[in-house]
């Protein structure tokens, strides 16, 4: 008998409650436009828009570079916190949210808030920070946030 080859197949569903990383990830992966789409809409999730906003154009209020953190060794799914409940706290980030606040006491929330999170999560949001979600998903690009989420109003943030 003739050994078949196993196809890899990027239309696997992720376990309940993923991390963000994986969420964008599994996009990252799928090989057309119209699939990336699919998924940005199966997966939509206000922490998910709150992410993806703030990297493509909301206006960041923290220094951009290293930020000097402790990353949380817990493995995924133990002792560490969530980016679908604690992006609630990012609007104190961006330019709009909370102006008033400090720039130390912004930037004391934000080193906790990353300790807190899963480490791969903390780096997603220190390059998102920076604008720079592309270097670790390079297949997200705006235009196809754009398509999968039109009822977003986009271009008014900066």
């Amino acid at each position: 008998m003739p050994a078949t080859k196993s196809k890899t197949t990027t239309n696997t569903k992720l376990p309940p409650n993923p991390l963000l990383t994986e969420v964008l990830a599994h996009i990252s992966k799928q090989r057309t436009r119209a699939k990336k789409i699919e998924v940005l809409k199966e997966y939509r999730t206000d922490a998910l828009l709150a992410v993806l906003v703030w990297n493509f154009e909301a206006v960041s209020m923290l220094p951009d570079g290293q930020v000097p953190y402790t990353p949380n060794e817990a493995p995924a799914g133990t002792q560490h916190q969530q980016l679908s409940t604690e992006y609630k706290k990012l609007y104190h980030f961006v330019k709009g949210g909370n102006d008033a606040l400090k720039p130390l006491r912004r930037e004391s929330m934000f080193i906790q808030l990353l300790e807190g999170l899963h480490m791969d999560e903390a780096n997603l949001l220190c390059l998102v920070k920076d604008r720079r979600l592309e270097e670790q998903y390079p297949k997200i690009k705006l235009d196809i946030v754009k398509e999968a989420y039109p009822d977003v109003k986009w271009g008014w943030r900066q």
